[in-house]
């Protein structure tokens, strides 16, 4: 029997490499995403290319999408319907708190853990949930640091049982988005995969653009510039199209604004 593995998958760069590395590391695997009201729901649709994109290409995954949406009016954060402005600009900027969603992460880990410990259980054998963590996420995100996994987890193993049967895997917490980005590309050629048709089904943008009835990503949010650095370093243009609010852009365009933004930060 394959290993077993849970992934929460956003639909992000992130999440969608860490099933990557999943697949690379010959994982069977049970994804889930959440919708919470959040203003990028064109994560939810990307998701579910990427999935479609992998089954049609000869890996298995399964995948669910868990209905969070009567959330958003409850929750404080610029990242929900109805809430303030998304920031621009860079995630060393005090403005981009205002991104954080309260406690969200605690609230997805429940229902992954629960769903790993009855995959554990169903076929009595070792469960992993992997996180798409990084190291540039911990200055913003408590919940994404690793003394909150630890004692999440301790809260899991004491109110369950058998819940040693799941254990934690987070591939990047000590990397960046580059470093990530670098492992997708390896693990696209290990695969058979594109590189450019994989990414291309991801989104990071906080600020994504309907123009037309198709969706663009923005290069302006904290989110989007983080993921242009990564491409920039790895030498390659993101294969995700480009917009502002006259228009779709260039690479050029998204390119000469992100390293203003560097060079600034």
């Amino acid at each position: 029997m394959k290993k077993q593995a849970v992934l929460s998958l956003s639909g992000g760069m992130d999440s969608s490499t860490v099933l990557l590395r999943l697949l690379t590391d010959g994982y069977e695997v049970t994804c889930l995403s959440f919708d919470y009201g959040q203003k990028h729901r064109v994560e939810l649709e990307r998701a579910q290319q990427l999935v479609n994109f992998l089954n049609d290409s000869g890996q298995k995954v399964k995948y669910g999408v868990i209905n969070l949406d009567g959330l958003a009016p409850m929750l404080n954060s610029a990242l929900v319907e109805g809430g303030d402005e998304v920031p621009e600009g860079h995630y060393e900027q005090e403005n981009m708190k205002e991104t954080v969603v309260p406690n969200r992460n605690k609230i997805f880990s429940s229902i992954i853990q629960a769903v790993a410990l009855s995959i554990a259980n169903e076929k009595d054998t070792e469960v992993h949930i992997a996180m798409g963590i990084h190291a540039g996420d911990h200055a913003i995100y408590p919940d994404c640091r690793q003394e909150f996994r630890d004692a999440d987890y301790k809260a899991f193993t004491e109110g369950n049982w058998d819940a040693g049967r799941v254990r934690y895997i987070t591939p990047y917490l000590d990397g960046d988005k580059f470093d990530i980005l670098a492992d997708g590309s390896h693990c696209c050629e290990v695969l058979g995969l594109k590189f450019d048709e994989v990414y291309e089904r991801t989104n990071t943008s906080y600020k994504p653009l309907n123009i037309a009835g198709k969706w663009y990503s923005d290069y302006k949010s904290a989110s989007s510039v983080e993921r242009v650095e990564a491409f920039l370093k790895l030498g390659k243009p993101d294969p995700v199209q480009y917009a502002n609010e006259s228009g779709p852009v260039d690479w050029g365009t998204v390119r000469s604004h992100v390293e203003t933004v560097l060079e600034n930060a």
